[in-house]
């Protein structure tokens, strides 16, 4: 059974103030945003990859490719309105996984066939 009586202080009782905890989203800049989004999708993409660590259960080859296809178009699409200070790091991840992709893969794709290569062209190492 649980303590039902309240506490000494009033404030402890009642529900958490959820307007001053959190942001209104029109005052996040969209540069925010798409950023956001896109560190999501990496990590998602490479914890389907395998990259967490070793032997990981996690691994997904069909999940890993759907995500790593919505950050290419995600990044291809919004890097000429984020700026290439913000687009370039997100690029540089976009290739690493699609590389991790193809070393991954059991039989890899063509060149221009891989994850999200419709958007930003062939991959090569």
């Amino acid at each position: 059974m649980t303590d039902a009586t309240p506490s000494a202080d009033p404030a402890a009782d009642a529900a958490p103030d959820y307007d001053a905890m959190t942001r209104d989203i029109a005052d996040v800049p969209a540069v925010e945003v798409i950023t956001t989004v896109a560190v999501h999708l990496l990590s998602a993409a490479a914890v389907n990859l395998g990259l967490d660590k070793p032997d990981s259960e996690h691994k997904d080859l069909d999940e890993a490719r759907k995500l790593i296809t919505a950050l290419a178009g995600l990044v291809t699409a919004s890097a000429t309105e984020i700026s290439s200070f913000h687009a370039a790091p997100l690029r540089d991840g976009l290739k690493s996984l699609q590389l991790a992709f193809r070393e991954a893969s059991l039989v890899p794709d063509e060149p221009g066939q891989g994850p999200g290569e419709k958007f930003t062209g062939p991959v090569f190492g």
